[in-house]
């Protein structure tokens, strides 16, 4: 129907409806235009208040609005028709974030009637969320984390939306709609501001058995961005989500549709309450012994910022000798200097590595490590200032040992070299690899370093841990597709670590990694070079986690192993078993609330042969 025209205050106004106004695109085709529009009152805020109209018969538009003013703060009631004038207006407050189209500038508010209701759309019977994509700008074989970013413009495109194909177009068709999740589910802990990511009773992708949603790997179509999950904003009553984890289950959500701080929303009328608790009891890994001193068990293990007095250490201690069972070699990532996060020049991390074996002892009834890292430069490797974060090695001394050499220092590059039977030697033993390539400026080195099985087998290991995601956008921003903060230096640094691998021998690749396997624009050179122990150890796609943020379960800590260990099988030690069995251990994400974690990270535990057993089996090794 084509607007009405009326000369009001600001001049010339249209009458219009809800529907006319949103259109069927992400801007309003009466951007800017001063209108009038009725609608019933569905929620206020201090801010304005949303009205809605009989729902459009295309799914593309929205028949709700946001009146932001005092004039529709202060004299609108829930339940009451209101007919209002104001301009039309696209509103965000960073320059990355989509647009909120709303009515400003209000001139006149009339109540033409009082008690009406406005029945919810219900999410996952009337309209059911996309899942996999957000948008149709995200072009590349990796989709929402191709390479590069931010090519397009979503704003800028105004394109049609296609609701039922794109996340961002679904909830764009909702905007300022009053609409129910039924049987929500929260995906992770709530953000500083207390916000809830959670899906309802509908389809998603890579839920795993906690109830999260992992970033699934293992395809050639693009990783799914999990639009089919919302973020639960501020009860619109004054009333505080609850505190919850992933997998707890919530009373249905009321609430409004909008846009705020890089994300869509859905303002709940009234807070949820938790109606069931996830289990969780985290298992101990089950693979607690090693049969042969060829078969070794190795752990990985972001420790966030540990420095010599860390309050953490005990708990992390407690998760290596309980959860762990005291891997025979442990990667470690995140430790600072002896003096923590004070930026005194200190670089030696002696202190802190013994503070954690001593607790390790401790906390295992008596089982010693060793410990070695090289110290960085002073304030060359990211991090907290003054922290001087770097990875180290801590191993079991009775299984293994480094084979002999100089140690490295934070600017001389470590040379692996195999002799003719694939026995590798390190130059520095540990060494950094290339520290003075580009990669690595304001970022951890990665340390290589060379061992010798109880048995007397050689094989080598390199710890890494890239660059953070600093500086990303939102997912669901302008930005198409959204940035992927450093990935292009992350890139670099799996080059730089790719080509120091000397791929005939024994090699195992792990770390902090910061990156999804299924961004293979990143991780290809490793990912071609060396085989996802996950892979090799078959763990569902799903279960392939050791982080959550947003709305995901995410695997960002990889090991990789060379094609000499992921190939080893059919020997009479290993039976039917895998050549690599892999567990991670949930003590972080499955936490009860967010204040009970150790680390944002999950630790890891392998299990594999590093070379083939020579003698008849005698017992296992604990």
């Amino acid at each position: 129907m084509k607007p009405l025209q009326l000369l009001g205050i600001a001049g010339l106004l249209l009458l219009v409806s809800i529907a006319d106004i949103q259109g069927a695109s992400f801007q309003s085709p009466l951007s800017g235009q001063f209108v009038e529009v009725t609608g019933v009152v569905t929620a206020v805020d201090r801010y304005g208040a949303w009205i809605q109209d009989e729902r459009s018969d295309d799914p593309r538009v929205s028949s709700g609005l946001r009146l932001y003013g005092t004039l529709a703060a202060k004299q609108t009631k829930v339940g009451e028709l209101v007919t209002v004038s104001g301009r039309v207006a696209e509103y965000r407050s960073k320059d990355n974030d989509l647009f909120l189209t709303e009515l400003d500038y209000l001139s006149s508010l009339t109540t033409m009637s009082t008690g009406n209701t406005v029945e919810p759309l219900v999410l996952g019977v009337d309209r059911t969320p996309p899942r996999n994509q957000l948008s149709s700008l995200d072009g590349g074989r990796d989709g929402w984390l191709s390479l590069p970013n931010n090519v397009t413009l979503l704003e800028s495109v105004n394109s049609t939306l296609r609701p039922e194909e794109f996340g961002l177009d679904f909830w764009e068709s909702l905007e300022g709609q009053l609409v129910t999740v039924p049987l929500p589910t929260a995906a992770n802990f709530p953000d500083w501001f207390g916000s809830v990511w959670v899906y309802g009773d509908w389809p998603v992708s890579g839920k795993n058995e906690h109830g999260g949603l992992t970033i699934l790997s293992g395809s050639d179509t693009p990783p799914p961005a999990h639009p089919e999950a919302i973020l639960i904003g501020r009860p619109l009553d004054g009333t505080h989500n609850p505190k919850v984890a992933m997998g707890m289950k919530l009373t249905n959500i009321t609430g409004v549709v909008t846009y705020q701080f890089g994300n869509y929303y859905i303002l709940p009328l009234t807070a949820p309450e938790i109606l069931d608790l996830p289990n969780a009891d985290v298992q101990p890994s089950t693979l607690d012994t090693s049969v042969h001193a060829c078969q070794l068990r190795i752990g990985d293990y972001n420790v966030e910022n540990m420095g010599p007095h860390s309050h953490h250490i005990p708990r992390i201690a407690a998760h290596i000798a309980d959860y762990l069972h005291t891997p025979d070699i442990v990667f470690v990532q995140e430790i600072e200097d002896d003096s923590g996060s004070r930026n005194n020049g200190v670089v030696s991390a002696n202190r802190t590595l013994k503070a954690l074996a001593d607790a390790i002892k401790k906390a295992s009834g008596g089982v010693h490590y060793e410990f070695a890292d090289v110290e960085p430069e002073d304030n060359k490797d990211g991090g907290i200032p003054g922290g001087n974060i770097r990875v180290a090695y801590l191993w079991r001394p009775e299984r293994v040992s480094l084979l002999p050499a100089v140690r490295g220092s934070a600017t001389a590059a470590t040379q692996a070299m195999a002799d003719e039977e694939g026995n590798v030697e390190l130059s520095y033993n540990p060494g950094r690899i290339n520290p003075l390539h580009s990669a690595w400026e304001e970022a951890r080195k990665p340390l290589a370093a060379a061992w010798q099985t109880a048995s007397g087998e050689r094989f080598y290991t390199v710890n890494v841990h890239f660059s953070s995601k600093r500086d990303s956008s939102s997912a669901q921003g302008d930005a198409r597709p959204p940035v992927n903060g450093h990935a292009e230096r992350r890139l670099s640094q799996a080059n730089v670590t790719a080509v120091s691998v000397v791929v005939p021998v024994i090699v195992i690749v792990a770390g902090d990694m910061n990156e999804y396997l299924v961004t293979r624009a990143v991780l290809g050179p490793l990912e071609s070079l060396l085989h996802d122990a996950n892979v090799v150890a078959g763990v569902p796609p799903a279960e392939r986690y050791t982080y959550a943020y947003d709305q995901h379960a995410q695997e960002i800590d990889h090991v990789f192993v060379s094609g000499a260990i992921a190939g080893r099988a059919g020997s009479a030690w290993m039976g039917s078993a895998r050549a690599v069995e892999v567990e991670h251990v949930h003590v972080n994400t499955w936490a009860a609330h967010i204040g009970e974690r150790a680390s944002d990270h999950d630790p890891t535990v392998v299990r594999l042969w590093v070379c083939d057993p020579k003698t008849p089996k005698t017992g296992e090794c604990s």
